[in-house]
């Protein structure tokens, strides 16, 4: 197993640097070997490609960590029966996905790295298959648009009413397809518990290039028909079992943190949860007097408003979330939560480390942007 991890991940740092290329390649033989899986995907593949990315490198750093890349495996699986993928589609996966690695690998792909390679990869696909046929469960959940309220020109809170509840669990995300880009699936935080209703709330920023984000905020209306599919994610707490709770959220980042707060308040007595909640602006912090009410009756919840600009105002911390937070220290006993921009978590994170964080003790989800 550690012969296997070290050869998969010296591959990966051969091929790093051209993963735009690695994916462009993958589909192109993909599309070539199983022509029915173009019809799985929208007509401009940037998004997908990207997601590939993220996966793949999510992936590839879990791989040593079993009791963490399995869970996600099956997650996964059943989130991928939303595109109607089949057991045999896994084989023209596997094909395409070891012939981009070897075209792009050069010298550093061998036989012995090969057998590696499609090793981890019958793993990942077993895990991912064995999970979507365990799942008896709705492919997808149909939801209907009951809300929609533009904030400012970059965020809209969008409220769905779903035919049945969606089995999530606070601070997860799923996936969802709108009428405005078909076939073209983005991942959203519920930023509410689960709710007897099956109301589900969204906090959607306009990314920029964002395909589904922008359109999703200028555009969503009220009956507008989405599909939403499995939930996946570990950024859970469990009241009963959890340490200290510490939140790092930038802009609709807050949302995951906001469904477990939501979650949190049923319950009398939690664990301590510290909040640090990061803008540009003040305009950026969109939810935090919603957020301070909420602390206001519970003494087991602390919200720390940060602001890297705007220095002329008063009770808030100045600066970037990694510096205010690794200010107060290491943090190493508690459990902590990072979401935002992949630039702020990957900072967040980095600062954390160099700080004294555990590593084990720090999570966050790979699928944060359009």
């Amino acid at each position: 197993m550690s012969k296997m991890v070290r050869l998969i991940r010296e591959t990966f740092e051969v091929v790093e640097p051209q993963l735009d290329e690695v994916a462009k390649f993958f589909y192109g033989m993909l599309f070539s070997l199983s022509p029915a899986t173009r019809e799985l995907f929208a007509v401009n593949m940037e998004v997908q490609r990207s997601r590939l990315l993220r996966a793949l490198v999510h992936v590839i750093q879990m791989v040593d960590k079993p009791d963490e890349l399995l869970p996600f495996l099956h997650q996964l699986g059943r989130d991928h029966r939303k595109f109607g993928v089949v057991a045999d589609h896994y084989e023209a996966v596997g094909t395409a996905l070891l012939a981009s690695i070897k075209r792009h690998a050069g010298d550093a792909w061998n036989d012995t790295v090969e057998r590696a390679w499609a090793e981890a990869y019958t793993v990942m696909a077993s895990a991912m298959t064995e999970a979507a046929a365990a799942d008896d469960g709705p492919a997808w959940y149909n939801g209907e648009v009951i809300h929609h309220e533009r904030l400012n020109w970059d965020v809209a809170i969008i409220r769905v009413q779903t035919d049945h509840p969606v089995p999530y669990l606070p601070g997860q995300y799923v996936s969802v397809e709108t009428p405005q880009r078909p076939r073209l699936w983005r991942y959203l935080t519920p930023a509410n518990a689960p709710a007897e209703d099956g109301i589900m709330e969204f906090h959607v920023r306009a990314v920029e290039g964002g395909w589904v984000s922008r359109a999703l905020v200028a555009h969503a209306h009220v009956g507008d028909q989405w599909r939403i599919g499995a939930p996946m994610g570990r950024m859970t707490v469990d009241r009963e079992e959890s340490p200290d709770v510490l939140m790092i959220a930038g802009g609709t980042g807050i949302a995951p943190m906001r469904a477990i707060i939501d979650d949190l308040a049923q319950y009398g007595e939690n664990p301590r949860v510290q909040v640090f909640y990061g803008g540009r602006t003040r305009e950026d912090l969109y939810d935090l007097p919603n957020l301070q009410h909420i602390a206001m009756h519970n003494p087991w919840l602390t919200i720390t408003p940060v602001l890297e600009d705007e220095p002329e105002l008063t009770n808030v911390e100045h600066g970037t979330l990694p510096d205010v937070v690794t200010r107060y220290g290491a943090w190493q006993d508690w459990d902590v939560l990072v979401s935002g921009s992949p630039g702020m978590i990957r900072a967040t994170v980095s600062r954390m480390l160099v700080a004294g964080t555990p590593l084990d003790h720090i999570r966050y989800d790979p699928f944060t942007i359009d």
